[in-house]
């Protein structure tokens, strides 16, 4: 993309011309509509000026017959000793013409006659109609003019005299030539100043989304913790800001968790590979008997089992966690389902001298679940639960519901986790250093809670917990009961 075409596709030019093009169109159809505004009503104010001349024409002017034979004349009384008479008296007979009947002339102005006199055949059509006439008459200059016919009839009433009176419109017509030759002239000159005001306006508000440009391009994967410094206006900008940020601000937890997850990988596989190589090892150069032999591979293979669990807990989490697990849900009585998994798991807690109850504060709590999901939840909350409590301590599970929520409670009288590792119990290969290694000589992967927490997130329900070293640990798990019925039965708890 060359810079013309860059250039001509750049926002910038875009809102400009955008801007530039609404401006001139909006400019022209208000100079449009004020010329014709303007035209309109210096047209009404002529029209208006005719109409009150001719009230006075109709006053003033009378066709007498001093002789008393036919012989008809105009005769005007103003009152020549009033100057305001004299000057309309004038103003009416600048262009003004009375014909008889046959369309001669008998009284005319001067530039009455340049306009041109009427033909008999338009005097005698006036003459026989009740109604005023406008005509537009140019005179031989090009001004323009408007005149009004009509008829006034004599004293005696018995005839008829044809009379018009003008007015030149050449300063409404030099007026409207002005303003529209000023039009012309200022139009394109206001354009280009619109024009240039958009183009700066648009750069103005264009500043932040190349600020933005510019701190996404020095945010990389090694300085996630980089942030775009909000305006503080709280438009739609500072909108955009807050999103990036968010964005960056969940990229920085996700590089976080893969190079944590690299580590915690690295670290849980070197182990069991390193051990199994030292085992072989010793084997290859100092077993001589068989069942020497027999022992490094026995031990080879439990270490193998473990490398192979860890890999099989990894790319089950890895499935669950980008979606390629699918939930089958399915109707299913949370307490039906949890009763008879706690019966499975009273010889584990048998052996382990801790006592395991499951109380229910409902008789149903039916909802749509996963019921291997659930299962393994729950499974992994019990074997931990039995693993960290010691001899002589109880579990109590506990199922009720809050509302349209199913609240399930896993409580252990065991050891408790610190308050400061409380965060971090639900991460991969978290584990809490001490308490493992107190409670059992098999250590786990640390991807147990992991599992729980994905699977409670995936029915769109949450998990917390609450421990107290020494006193013991309390998991709550909320699921919601997408087509669950009503409960039946009281609380028992």
């Amino acid at each position: 993309m060359n810079n013309r075409t860059r250039f001509l596709g750049g926002l910038r030019f875009t809102l400009t011309a955008i801007y530039t093009g609404l401006f001139t169109l909006l400019l022209l159809a208000v100079s449009i509509l004020f010329r014709q505004y303007l035209a309109k009503n210096l047209d009404e104010q002529g029209y208006d000026d005719l109409t009150q001349s001719w009230a006075v024409v109709l006053a003033n002017l009378h066709i007498v017959n001093d002789s008393g034979q036919s012989n008809y004349h105009p005769k005007w009384f103003f009152d020549t000793a009033d100057p305001d008479e004299n000057t309309i008296s004038a103003r009416i007979r600048s262009v003004y013409v009375i014909a008889d009947e046959n369309g001669k002339p008998v009284e005319y102005s001067s530039t009455y006659e340049s306009l041109g006199f009427d033909p008999p055949a338009q005097v005698k059509k006036i003459l026989k109609s009740n109604q005023a006439v406008w005509v537009n008459k140019r005179d031989p200059d090009g001004v323009p003019y408007v005149i009004r016919q009509g008829y006034v009839t004599s004293e005696d009433r018995s005839r008829r005299y044809f009379v018009a009176i003008g007015r030149s419109f050449a300063d409404s017509a030099q007026l409207l030539n002005r303003f529209t030759w000023l039009c012309v002239g200022l139009i394109p000159l206001v354009i280009l100043v619109g024009c240039l005001t958009g183009w700066i306006f648009a750069g103005r508000a264009l500043n932040p989304v190349r600020e933005i440009a510019a701190a996404a391009q020095r945010i990389g994967g090694s300085n996630l913790s980089l942030r775009i410094p909000s305006r503080g206006s709280g438009d739609e900008l500072d909108y955009l800001v807050q999103t990036f940020n968010q964005m960056i601000e969940r990229l920085e937890v996700s590089f976080s968790q893969i190079r944590q997850f690299s580590t915690d990988v690295s670290h849980e596989l070197r182990t069991p590979i390193t051990v199994v190589r030292g085992q072989l090892e010793v084997a290859l150069f100092t077993a001589n008997t068989a069942e020497q032999y027999r022992e490094a591979i026995v031990n080879s293979l439990a270490d193998i089992e473990r490398l192979s669990q860890i890999v099989r807990a990894l790319l089950l989490l890895s499935q669950a966690e980008t979606g390629q697990v699918i939930l089958q849900k399915q109707s299913i009585d949370l307490v039906e389902l949890i009763d008879g998994l706690v019966d499975q798991f009273q010889i584990p807690a048998e052996g382990a001298e801790v006592t395991l109850k499951f109380e229910a504060a409902v008789y149903r709590c039916v909802g749509d679940f996963d019921r291997i999901q659930i299962e393994r939840m729950l499974s992994n909350l019990l074997s931990n639960a039995i693993k960290f409590t010691p001899a002589g301590g109880s579990i109590r599970v506990v199922v009720g519901r809050e509302g349209d929520l199913a609240e399930i409670r896993v409580e252990d009288t065991g050891h408790g986790i610190p308050e400061q590792h409380l965060p971090h119990i639900f991460d991969r290969f978290y584990r809490v250093r001490g308490a493992n290694e107190q409670a059992s000589p098999e250590k786990g992967l640390g991807l147990g809670l992991s599992f729980v927490a994905w699977i409670a997130k995936a029915h769109n329900g949450t998990i917390d917990v609450q421990s107290t070293p020494g006193k013991g640990t309390t998991f709550w798990i909320r699921l919601p009961l997408a087509t669950a019925g009503p409960a039946t039965g009281e609380n028992v708890v």
